[in-house]
């Protein structure tokens, strides 16, 4: 019961988040059991695709995040997706913290963005590297630095840190930016996959001090 609660919520702040840095979300399936997922663009003619998968062993999805894992020493969970979408040219990730925007009307915490990440990839290992650029060509950078921050909401309610994993049709040509430009930059990458996503995945993780 208590799994479905925080699945529920975890879609509602997912929803009203996306909205506001260009209706992404509308855009895609609601996600739907481990490791969320959004269907492929059948319109309702012949099968759908299987729906984007997104799991780690870091964490249960909906469950807490360990300490290995949370703030500025934190190390980035490893993630692994399956059922990619025909036509994959890339994959876009971005952890977000929704409860920021929630509560003050604005673009929410960008913990994580990473982009430009090969069509042949099948996941991100445990500790990625800090780096603007990785060997392969995926991009990254986070409020606070080139590389994944992990959580540290204060005491108080559990924050939702909400894993999206995007299959887009298309590669982003968004520029590197600094930490200081990481909202400029989310927005940039989202705008340049809008209107391009094949299927959408998320995985939730809750942490408070």
């Amino acid at each position: 019961m208590r799994r479905n609660v925080h699945r529920v919520f975890t879609v509602l702040l997912v929803v009203l988040a996306t909205s506001a840095v260009g209706g992404l979300a509308t855009a895609q399936e609601p996600a739907r059991g481990q490791g969320g997922g959004g269907g492929g663009r059948g319109g309702g003619r012949g099968p759908q695709t299987p729906p984007l998968l997104m799991t780690t062993t870091a964490f249960e999805d909906g469950g807490i995040i360990p300490p290995k894992y949370v703030g500025a020493m934190g190390v980035s969970p490893e993630l692994k997706w399956s059922q990619v979408p025909m036509g994959t040219q890339g994959f876009v990730l971005l952890m977000h913290d929704p409860e920021p925007a929630l509560n003050k009307g604005l673009m929410d915490v960008t913990h994580w963005l990473v982009w430009n990440i090969p069509a042949t990839a099948t996941g991100l290992p445990e500790g990625v590297m800090a780096s603007p650029e990785l060997p392969d060509g995926t991009r990254q950078v986070s409020l606070r630095s080139n590389g994944y921050m992990g959580p540290g909401a204060p005491a108080g309610p559990y924050h939702h840190y909400t894993f999206e994993l995007y299959a887009a049709n298309t590669k982003v040509e968004a520029r590197q930016a600094t930490p200081q430009q990481a909202a400029d930059t989310r927005l940039a990458v989202l705008k340049a996959i809008d209107g391009h996503i094949l299927s959408k995945a998320i995985i939730v993780g809750r942490f408070h001090q």
